[in-house]
């Protein structure tokens, strides 16, 4: 993808396994919601779609940060901040930014990530450890949650701690979600350190794709370390659900039910997830609603 300005490509369509900005989420809230999502989902595609080079991508993401600058410095909710290629994405942000005091620093912390993602992917780099991994999801996944916690008007330490949890761990599913996809497109989300305790080498499918079909030594072992990790970071956090007030309280109730619903079907796959990608599907809504109601 060009760094120069231009029309882009038609948009990406995308899988998605939570809600985003649902009819359960309050009216008040749709707006903004939907604002963060564009502004996330864009800086992916940028990072992660389509064919453009490293550096592409990097400028892109320079320039998309530019754009954030300016949105942050408007001042007028209806202005639409000056020439850029995403007025889509960044008129409606900084309106929201305008109107909720939105703290910019969280958006910058997302697109470090993305950065970061782009790198690691261009330099074949490993995580060699959890805490590596975590340190990657603190600006990945993480402010996505505060973001909503500062539009709930919920800001104390417990919550935020609750919502790095529940963020961590949905995270981390979506990487045990994605081996298949990652491993050949040379990227590697699952810790060296584990890898070393399992016997698993990643690397043999990122060098050798086929080698996904033979189901490689000991990834089963891998997968389900993995998976027992991010249950219980889950777990860490899903009291966050009795915290937050009203509808929004509910939409996070399935969001996390959604994301366990996830687990169980990587959980159950073990190493096969290195093949095949475990989805939701509609017949999951009864069991996901049926537990949302039970937390």
């Amino acid at each position: 993808m060009p760094a120069t300005a231009g029309p882009d490509p038609a948009p990406i369509a995308h899988y998605e396994n939570f809600p985003v900005a649902s009819w359960l989420c309050p009216p008040r809230l749709r707006a903004p919601i939907a604002a963060l999502y564009h502004f996330a989902r864009t800086a992916d595609d940028l990072a992660d779609e389509g064919q453009a080079s490293p550096e592409q991508r990097l400028a892109d993401l320079a320039a998309y940060r530019q754009a954030l600058r300016q949105a942050c410095e408007a001042v007028i909710p209806s202005q639409t901040p000056g020439p850029h290629r995403w007025p889509q994405v960044f008129g409606p942000l900084a309106r929201a930014l305008a109107e909720f005091a939105l703290p910019a620093h969280l958006l910058h912390a997302l697109l470090d990530a993305f950065v970061h993602d782009v790198r690691m992917t261009q330099d074949g780099g490993d995580y060699p450890d959890m805490a590596a991994l975590l340190a990657y999801c603190a600006n990945s996944a993480n402010p996505v949650g505060r973001l909503l916690l500062h539009l709930y008007g919920v800001q104390d330490t417990l919550a935020l701690e609750r919502s790095d949890a529940i963020c961590t761990a949905l995270q981390l599913i979506n990487f045990w979600q994605d081996p298949s996809r990652d491993l050949p497109n040379g990227r590697n989300y699952f810790p060296l350190d584990g890898c070393a305790s399992t016997g698993f080498d990643p690397h043999s499918v990122m060098r050798q794709p086929a080698a996904r079909e033979a189901m490689p030594p000991n990834a089963d072992a891998m997968v389900r370390l993995c998976a027992r990790d991010a249950r219980a970071r889950m777990a860490q956090g899903q009291a966050l659900v009795h915290q937050i007030p009203g509808r929004a309280g509910w939409e996070l109730r399935l969001v996390v039910q959604g994301g366990l619903r996830v687990l169980d079907k990587i959980e159950a796959l073990g190493g096969a997830v290195l093949h095949t990608r475990p989805r939701l599907h509609w017949w999951d809504a009864p069991r996901i609603a049926w537990r949302a109601l039970l937390m």
